[in-house]
């Protein structure tokens, strides 16, 4: 059972800075870590790999500095790790990075004569918070997709997933290859063992750039000019801290008094 994980080195929520005139996130000099999500993810499939047996390869697009999120993956288990990286990537919305994703992965096939049974991803990234990339990827590869899984047990060369919905939970299986979108699930990511920290130390990381994907990536897809979402505004809303207290002396007449300043408010 040979697993892709995706993921991403996203920054620290407490300092994200935006740059005023692309709109895009100012990475450099700030605090980052590995999104959270994508660590459920990490540890779904080293536990597949438990059961199953294979491999775990990890997989992120972004700058150089991206290249010490995958040596932690690697620290807790991940067997090898590869970095897209490149100009013409930077700026790339979900559409774009989930097309640039889907090149990578058919270029690691390549490079390494395996095909990946699994490809999990974090259901979001928490700068963004889209939840796009994902299922993007699975389109782009023609692959079936589960959403918001759980947990995933291999059975019988199929994959079975238990899947969150808004009234609980569902379980669903699906023929391999497919793509599998988690959220947060009943255990943490893993720490890393001190072989595993060595091992990461000393671990290439090969970088995919966009010349090595020449003939295979379509670039006008690619970065600023082949995203199709468009930011014209980001800000930091103003808030407020004033305040009213409302304590009638019945909740029949706190409920009357508090109708009345939300309408005064013209909020109802």
């Amino acid at each position: 059972m040979n697993s892709l994980v995706c993921v991403k080195q996203v920054p620290d929520t407490t300092a994200v800075k935006i740059d005023p005139v692309t709109n895009t996130l100012i990475r450099e000099g700030v605090p980052s870590i590995l999104n959270p999500f994508d660590g459920f993810a990490l540890e779904m499939a080293l536990r597949l790999r438990e059961q199953a047996g294979g491999t775990v390869t990890l997989l992120s697009m972004g700058p150089p500095q991206a290249a010490e999120t995958l040596r932690t993956c690697l620290a807790v288990g991940g067997d090898r790790a590869f970095l897209v990286s490149g100009r013409e990537f930077g700026g790339s919305d979900t559409l774009a990075t989930s097309y640039i994703l889907s090149c990578a992965v058919k270029a690691l096939e390549e490079r390494t004569g395996e095909r990946f049974d699994v490809i999990f991803c974090g259901k979001q990234a928490i700068d963004g918070d889209t939840g796009q990339v994902g299922p993007e990827l699975a389109e782009h590869l023609d692959l079936p997709q589960i959403t918001y899984a759980t947990d995933a047990v291999q059975e019988n060369g199929r994959l079975r997933v238990r899947r969150e919905t808004a009234e609980g939970y569902e379980v669903l299986e699906c023929g391999l290859p497919a793509v599998v979108s988690v959220t947060k699930t009943a255990y943490e990511l893993r720490y890393a063992t001190v072989k595993g920290i060595f091992f990461s130390n000393r671990a290439e990381i090969p970088v995919i750039t966009p010349q090595e994907m020449e003939g295979k990536i379509d670039l006008s897809r690619a970065g600023l000019k082949g995203s199709p979402t468009k930011v014209k505004k980001s800000f930091t809303p103003q808030r407020s801290k004033q305040c009213a207290l409302v304590d009638e002396a019945s909740p029949a007449a706190s409920g009357t008094r508090l109708a009345a300043l939300l309408f005064e408010a013209n909020k109802i």
